[in-house]
Protein backbone atom coordinates (compact mmCIF):
# COMPACT_ATOMS: atom_id res chain seq x y z
CA UNK A 1 0.00 0.00 0.00
CA UNK A 2 2.59 2.44 1.01
CA UNK A 3 4.90 1.22 -2.43
CA UNK A 4 1.16 2.20 -4.34
CA UNK A 5 0.96 5.82 -2.33
CA UNK A 6 4.34 6.83 -3.46
CA UNK A 7 3.59 6.34 -6.96
CA UNK A 8 0.55 8.11 -7.03
CA UNK A 9 2.85 11.16 -5.37
CA UNK A 10 5.04 11.15 -8.62
CA UNK A 11 2.53 10.97 -11.12
CA UNK A 12 1.57 15.00 -11.50
CA UNK A 13 5.20 15.52 -11.44
CA UNK A 14 5.61 13.02 -14.03
CA UNK A 15 2.18 14.07 -15.63
CA UNK A 16 4.04 17.27 -16.13
CA UNK A 17 6.94 16.85 -17.44
CA UNK A 18 5.90 14.87 -20.14
CA UNK A 19 3.62 17.79 -21.16
CA UNK A 20 6.66 20.02 -21.09
CA UNK A 21 8.76 17.33 -23.34
CA UNK A 22 5.93 17.59 -25.96
CA UNK A 23 5.05 21.60 -26.03
CA UNK A 24 8.74 22.65 -25.68
CA UNK A 25 9.25 21.73 -29.41
CA UNK A 26 6.05 22.24 -31.40
CA UNK A 27 6.77 25.46 -29.80
CA UNK A 28 10.24 26.18 -31.47
CA UNK A 29 9.87 24.11 -34.76
CA UNK A 30 6.35 25.99 -35.23
CA UNK A 31 6.87 29.74 -35.06
CA UNK A 32 8.51 30.46 -38.13
CA UNK A 33 6.60 29.88 -41.52
CA UNK A 34 8.42 29.10 -44.20
CA UNK A 35 8.48 31.69 -46.90
CA UNK A 36 7.01 31.72 -50.08
CA UNK A 37 10.00 31.05 -52.26
CA UNK A 38 10.81 27.78 -49.56
CA UNK A 39 7.14 27.06 -50.65
CA UNK A 40 7.64 27.17 -54.55
CA UNK A 41 11.37 24.93 -54.22
CA UNK A 42 9.64 22.51 -51.50
CA UNK A 43 7.05 21.74 -54.95
CA UNK A 44 9.67 20.64 -57.12
CA UNK A 45 10.87 18.24 -54.39
CA UNK A 46 7.89 16.89 -53.43
CA UNK A 47 5.81 13.80 -54.48
CA UNK A 48 2.98 14.00 -56.98
CA UNK A 49 0.09 13.45 -54.56
CA UNK A 50 1.72 16.53 -51.57
CA UNK A 51 2.14 19.10 -54.76
CA UNK A 52 -1.32 20.27 -54.92
CA UNK A 53 -1.70 21.20 -51.02
CA UNK A 54 1.54 23.02 -51.36
CA UNK A 55 0.46 24.75 -54.66
CA UNK A 56 -2.83 25.64 -53.31
CA UNK A 57 -0.65 26.88 -49.67
CA UNK A 58 1.19 28.83 -52.44
CA UNK A 59 -1.58 30.73 -53.97
CA UNK A 60 -3.69 31.46 -50.38
CA UNK A 61 -0.81 32.92 -49.28
CA UNK A 62 -0.21 34.94 -53.16
CA UNK A 63 -3.59 36.09 -52.62
CA UNK A 64 -2.81 37.55 -49.33
CA UNK A 65 0.22 39.47 -50.06
CA UNK A 66 -1.95 40.45 -53.51
CA UNK A 67 -4.73 42.49 -50.78
CA UNK A 68 -2.00 44.28 -49.12
CA UNK A 69 -0.76 45.32 -52.55
CA UNK A 70 -4.28 46.52 -53.49
CA UNK A 71 -4.38 48.11 -49.84
CA UNK A 72 -1.30 49.72 -49.74
CA UNK A 73 -1.87 51.28 -53.56
CA UNK A 74 0.61 49.45 -55.36
CA UNK A 75 -1.23 47.53 -58.31
CA UNK A 76 1.66 46.51 -60.67
CA UNK A 77 3.25 44.66 -57.21
CA UNK A 78 -0.57 43.06 -56.73
CA UNK A 79 -1.01 41.95 -60.14
CA UNK A 80 2.00 40.17 -60.28
CA UNK A 81 0.99 38.44 -56.94
CA UNK A 82 -2.47 37.68 -58.75
CA UNK A 83 -0.81 36.17 -61.53
CA UNK A 84 0.90 33.60 -59.39
CA UNK A 85 -2.41 32.52 -57.71
CA UNK A 86 -3.89 31.78 -61.05
CA UNK A 87 -0.50 29.86 -61.71
CA UNK A 88 -0.18 27.97 -58.39
CA UNK A 89 -3.79 27.73 -58.66
CA UNK A 90 -3.74 25.36 -62.44
CA UNK A 91 -0.58 24.01 -61.03
CA UNK A 92 -3.12 22.41 -57.94
CA UNK A 93 -5.46 21.36 -60.50
CA UNK A 94 -2.90 19.94 -62.84
CA UNK A 95 -1.22 17.64 -60.10
CA UNK A 96 -4.58 16.81 -58.25
CA UNK A 97 -5.84 15.59 -61.61
CA UNK A 98 -2.59 13.68 -62.01
CA UNK A 99 -2.14 11.62 -58.87
CA UNK A 100 -5.93 11.52 -58.36
CA UNK A 101 -5.93 12.86 -54.65
CA UNK A 102 -6.33 16.21 -53.30
CA UNK A 103 -9.03 17.36 -55.97
CA UNK A 104 -11.98 17.91 -53.91
CA UNK A 105 -9.62 19.89 -51.38
CA UNK A 106 -8.37 21.87 -54.13
CA UNK A 107 -11.53 22.37 -55.49
CA UNK A 108 -12.84 23.84 -52.36
CA UNK A 109 -9.97 25.88 -51.70
CA UNK A 110 -10.34 27.73 -54.97
CA UNK A 111 -13.47 28.54 -54.93
CA UNK A 112 -12.75 30.05 -51.90
CA UNK A 113 -10.23 32.04 -53.42
CA UNK A 114 -12.30 33.13 -56.06
CA UNK A 115 -14.98 33.96 -53.24
CA UNK A 116 -12.05 36.61 -51.97
CA UNK A 117 -10.93 38.04 -55.01
CA UNK A 118 -14.55 38.70 -55.80
CA UNK A 119 -14.87 40.41 -52.60
CA UNK A 120 -11.45 42.49 -53.52
CA UNK A 121 -12.63 43.23 -56.76
CA UNK A 122 -15.47 45.60 -54.99
CA UNK A 123 -12.78 47.29 -53.25
CA UNK A 124 -9.62 47.92 -55.65
CA UNK A 125 -9.76 51.10 -58.06
CA UNK A 126 -11.98 50.77 -61.51
CA UNK A 127 -8.56 49.75 -63.21
CA UNK A 128 -7.64 47.29 -61.34
CA UNK A 129 -11.11 45.77 -61.24
CA UNK A 130 -10.63 43.79 -65.20
CA UNK A 131 -7.62 41.98 -63.66
CA UNK A 132 -9.37 41.04 -60.62
CA UNK A 133 -12.25 40.22 -63.00
CA UNK A 134 -10.01 37.91 -65.12
CA UNK A 135 -8.18 35.98 -62.27
CA UNK A 136 -11.53 34.62 -61.06
CA UNK A 137 -12.72 34.08 -64.62
CA UNK A 138 -10.01 31.97 -64.78
CA UNK A 139 -10.57 30.25 -61.13
CA UNK A 140 -13.65 29.53 -62.43
CA UNK A 141 -12.84 27.03 -65.33
CA UNK A 142 -9.87 25.68 -63.18
CA UNK A 143 -12.65 24.68 -61.00
CA UNK A 144 -14.51 23.23 -63.67
CA UNK A 145 -11.71 21.42 -64.74
CA UNK A 146 -11.47 19.71 -61.26
CA UNK A 147 -15.20 18.97 -60.81
CA UNK A 148 -15.07 17.30 -64.84
CA UNK A 149 -12.13 15.34 -63.65
CA UNK A 150 -13.99 14.17 -60.35
CA UNK A 151 -17.51 13.11 -62.26
CA UNK A 152 -16.98 12.76 -65.28
CA UNK A 153 -19.91 12.51 -67.73
CA UNK A 154 -21.30 9.12 -68.57
CA UNK A 155 -20.10 7.26 -65.60
CA UNK A 156 -21.91 5.20 -63.62
CA UNK A 157 -20.31 3.78 -60.56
Amino acid sequence: MALAMEHLRWWPVAALGLLLAMAIPSTLAGGEKPTLEELKARVADASISERPVLCIHIAERQLDVADRFYVAGDSEQAKAALIDVVAFSELARDYAIQSRKHEKQSEIAIRKTARKLADLKHAVSHEDQEQVENAIDRLQRIRDDLLAAMFPKGVKK
